[in-house]
């Protein structure tokens, strides 16, 4: 049985799925690689501020308070952002909006821009 031009199979197929799976994935990649650097950023910044300010001082940087758990230091950051799962779920999300047709291209770029910072 011959299928016509345009009928018998729906959707992206094999290599549609695989090819916008592959740039979900790359984009979440990027994502988690920008969320790292931008903690060591924020970590390294804090500790030359500590650091000059031992230094104007002469004097060794007072000692820190009671060290966090790793449990409370890893909430602190993602309070302030997405982690890279919930992150992932709302891209996921809004190209399965835009391939559903209810959001235009415009707006799904508009709108993943939002979520990556951009």
């Amino acid at each position: 049985m011959r299928f016509a031009r345009g009928r018998g199979r729906r959707g992206p197929g094999l290599l549609g799925t695989m090819a916008r799976t592959a740039v979900v994935a790359g984009t979440a990649s990027a994502v988690s690689g920008r969320v790292a650097e931008a903690q060591h950023d924020r970590r390294a910044a804090r500790h030359a501020a500590a650091a000059q300010q031992a230094a104007a001082t002469h004097q060794a940087p007072a000692p820190q308070a009671a060290p966090q758990a790793p449990a409370a230091q890893a909430a602190a950051p993602q309070a302030a952002a997405p982690s890279v799962d919930e992150l992932h779920a709302q891209l996921l999300k809004l190209g399965e909006l835009r391939t559903a047709g209810l959001l235009t291209d415009d707006e799904f770029a508009v709108q993943k821009s939002r979520l990556l910072g951009g």
